[in-house]
């Protein structure tokens, strides 16, 4: 059987990237009795100024792009349709305000540690679009850590410290540096980008022709 590495460059703070993931899952369930599938997260940050005061969601994005209140509003109630329909909780998607997610970043790579990195990921694409939490407070982050059963304690020290912060910066540099300018993005064997949140056949059909040894570009 053909074993498949995908890495994953997404950010906590980006819907598409817990959509994406999740249309992800659904793909790799299709191929079972295909494909092996091994997974690790890489860190990408939509809100990288750590010093920047939190601002209402739809606002803020307003003003990113230039769009009227409205249209935001339109565009983040068909995202939580479709995360519905995955069975993603995006309650409160339009209660957040934006966040910074350096931190939440350092704890997935601690927890891939442990092998529990998407389980954090997931943990934290919940509290942000679930429940509206703060996701750069160190008590939502800890929170959690514990909800997944792993160490409170220690990663709060962690957060204390400047453990992992190393590796989130050279993972955003590498990817940035090969292109990645949006995300989510899926680097399949360290050699074919997926872009964006693709439709589960779509992942199906690349993932095997890529196993076959066939170039694919989504």
């Amino acid at each position: 059987m053909k074993t498949l590495q995908i890495d994953i460059v997404s950010d906590i703070a980006c819907p598409w990237c817990a959509i994406g993931y999740a249309r992800l899952e659904q793909a790799m369930r299709e191929l079972t009795d295909e494909i092996d599938f091994t997974i690790e997260w890489h860190a990408f940050e939509l809100n990288p100024d750590k010093s920047a005061e939190p601002r209402p969601i739809l606002e803020a994005l307003s003003r990113k792009y230039g769009r009227s209140r409205e249209e935001m509003e339109a565009a983040q109630t068909n995202m939580m349709n479709i995360a519905q329909d995955l069975g993603l909780n995006f309650t409160k998607m339009q209660e957040r305000y934006t966040a910074n997610t350096f931190d939440a970043h350092r704890l997935v790579k601690w927890a891939g540690e442990r092998g529990r990195q998407t389980e954090m990921k997931n943990a934290f694409f919940e509290a942000y679009f679930g429940r509206a939490e703060d996701v750069s407070d160190a008590d939502v982050l800890v929170a959690c850590v514990e909800a997944i059963g792993l160490e409170g304690e220690e990663a709060r020290t962690i957060l204390g410290s400047d453990d992992f912060s190393d590796a989130v910066r050279a993972d955003e540099a590498r990817y940035q540096q090969a292109g990645v300018s949006a995300v989510p993005a899926f680097i399949i064997n360290q050699q074919y980008m997926i872009s964006g949140a693709q439709e589960p056949q779509s992942l199906i059909e690349a993932f095997r022709e890529i196993a076959g040894a066939g170039a694919v570009d989504v």
